[in-house]
């Protein structure tokens, strides 16, 4: 089906998930650090205080996420969407009213679990449920809403600060997600869409619809994590130790800066084409693809001295991060079914979390303990060499077990 014609015929539904996941920044950590500075000196806290609170919180939501992420399997997307909305409205204007330390904590776990957690829990969830022979396509547009967020909001941000300053910001925001994001999404999602005959035929059908208590006890679902969880602790931990880095290598801190343009476009041009691709081929089936490039960025950085290799890396992350944030939204509904997705995607989701809490403070110690940070990272792009072979293995295994539709 053309692009066009998808659109067309599918608009309210992408763009419901393209919103949802653009408001989801709110709840991002590349948008709480925006008033990192400002936090830091209002509560009197070092970068090591600050990041440890972050820590915890973020911590805290993943472990609350496998619990209230599975609502999404017993009310409608609409009617979950009306209550995390406004539960991510409240964070925002709890940030903005902040006065200790403890209130700050709570105020970013709400963001943190409604932002980053539910928002995309829920765009993810309904793209998976009410598509099927096109789900690459609709995930990977919706998706594109984290990129949209991360391109316009630092700078609306950092605008509306000068004028309102930080905390007027955040009442602002809470202003944005009441005026426009909670009624248009609504209006948008109200409509559940049900999957259907003229999008072309399913690639993958799931023997039966599994229940979280049996996708739990599923090896491959383990196997498979070794792999999906990468991508999230790979980066998280690269980029938040960006600064000790550039420092080792003798780079101006802008190297990295720049190249986050090249990773952002490489990211939106790969979504696109992993989209395409799972809708022709299956997500199961390009499993292990989305690991290569990751390992190679890993393998460049770790061994090149010269600024060249930070935005070899990037391009090569921002094609990892394309293909898996497509892949990530399709692969589950072809392994597991979509009956029960809202409570498998929910224990993913907060897997991914903590994989990103875990990284930057593991490889932390070890830089502490004498360990070399790029042999740190080179260890990083051999484990993705080793776990290419581990999800063929988990693909070549789950479509066996599966009826494949030709």
């Amino acid at each position: 089906m053309p692009l066009i014609h998808f659109l067309r015929e599918n608009a309210r539904w992408i763009i419901g998930g393209f919103l949802l996941t653009f408001f989801s920044s709110f709840g991002q950590t590349f948008f709480i650090a925006l008033s990192a500075g400002e936090i830091r000196a209002e509560f009197g806290l070092s970068h090591g205080q600050f990041g440890g609170l972050y820590m915890i919180a973020t911590l805290a939501s993943a472990l609350t996420l496998p619990q209230l992420g599975k609502v999404v399997d017993r009310y409608s997307i609409a009617m979950v969407a009306t209550f995390v909305i406004p539960a991510l409205m409240l964070a925002t204007v709890s940030m903005a009213l902040a006065s200790n330390v403890v209130w700050l904590g709570v105020t970013i776990y709400a963001l943190r679990l409604f932002g980053q957690g539910m928002m995309t829990h829920i765009a993810m969830t309904a793209m998976g449920r009410w598509f099927s022979a096109q789900r690459g396509r609709a995930v990977s547009l919706a998706t594109l809403g984290h990129q949209g967020g991360e391109a316009v909001l630092p700078s609306a941000f950092v605008f509306a600060a000068y004028a309102l300053g930080w905390r007027g910001t955040w009442l602002a925001s809470a202003a944005v997600l009441a005026l426009v994001a909670w009624p248009v999404i609504y209006l948008l999602m109200r409509q559940a869409r049900m999957p259907r005959a003229s999008d072309g035929p399913e690639r993958l059908v799931v023997a039966h619809e599994w229940t979280r208590a049996e996708v739990m006890r599923d090896p491959m679902f383990w196997l498979c994590l070794g792999g999906i969880l990468a991508p999230g602790f790979i980066g998280t931990t690269v980029f938040f130790h960006q600064v000790y880095l550039s420092e080792l290598r003798g780079w101006p801190v802008s190297v990295f800066a720049s190249a986050y343009l090249i990773m952002s476009s490489m990211t939106i041009i790969f979504a696109l084409i992993a989209g395409q691709l799972i809708d022709r081929f299956s997500a199961i089936r390009i499993l292990p693809s989305f690991l290569v490039p990751l390992a190679a960025s890993c393998l460049v950085l770790a061994t090149t001295a010269s600024p060249w290799g930070a935005y070899v890396f990037m391009a090569l992350m921002g094609i990892s991060y394309g293909f898996s944030s497509t892949l990530f939204g399709a692969l589950w509904p072809e392994l597991y079914g979509t009956r029960h997705l809202g409570s498998i995607r929910a224990v993913v989701v907060a897997l991914m979390v903590l994989a990103t809490a875990v990284g930057p403070g593991l490889t932390g110690w070890l830089i502490d303990a004498g360990v070399s940070y790029p042999a740190q990272i080179g260890a990083m792009g051999v484990y993705c060499l080793i776990a290419v072979g581990l999800m063929m293995f988990v693909s070549l295994r789950v479509r066996g077990r599966n009826a494949v539709l030709t």
